[in-house]
């Protein structure tokens, strides 16, 4: 059963709803870690050339992607997706931040399969959104309708959950970038 009575008598999302959002977000992060750096150093090049109009700029850093900064990267979001599920898990699945964070990992399996639309073909991260991704986030919310506790969605709620998602896979760069920089100076 993945709902349960909570003290002031209300209903709540249970474990699976919550720290699943965890548990979902590492095996779909599991395939980027696993194939984006050779996958970027394979791609790049021929995606180089059909796409003249994207920014040097965007390909000079997919084709510098080292896999250390990557994987810090991820796992620096893997600590505020924890912090998402822990929260969800604390209020019953009513938190703002857990339902953001758990919209933002289900829209952002649509970003991998456009992406691999528009390069006909495997980009990292687009076997585990439809396998994975998706399905969790559709029965998360699901439970989370059913409990009563699904705040509803607005345009306005996903275009800042996007914005937010932009600015936390940037910012989570940016650490690891510091992180590494400051490991390799000791």
């Amino acid at each position: 059963m993945d709902i349960r009575e909570v003290g002031d008598g209300g209903r709540a999302a249970e474990v699976g709803v919550t720290f699943g959002l965890l548990a979902a977000w590492a095996v779909h992060d599991l395939e980027e870690v696993a194939t984006m750096p050779g996958w970027a150093r394979g791609r790049v090049p021929e995606l180089r050339q059909r796409y003249p109009r994207v920014p040097e700029r965007v390909w000079r850093r997919l084709d510098s992607i080292d896999g250390r900064e990557f994987a810090t990267a991820v796992a620096v979001m893997g600590g505020v997706v924890a912090l998402a599920a822990a929260d969800g898990h604390r209020t019953g699945g009513r938190s703002a931040f857990y339902q953001a964070a758990l919209n933002g990992f289900g829209l952002h399996a649509l970003t991998h399969m456009a992406q691999s639309a528009a390069v006909r073909g495997y980009t990292p991260g687009v076997v585990t959104s439809p396998l994975v991704v998706v399905p969790f986030t559709l029965w998360a919310r699901g439970r989370l309708r059913r409990a009563g506790v699904l705040r509803a969605t607005r345009p306005r709620d996903v275009a800042r959950g996007a914005a937010l998602a932009a600015a936390a896979t940037v910012g989570t760069h940016v650490v690891a970038r510091q992180l590494l920089r400051r490991l390799n100076s000791t």
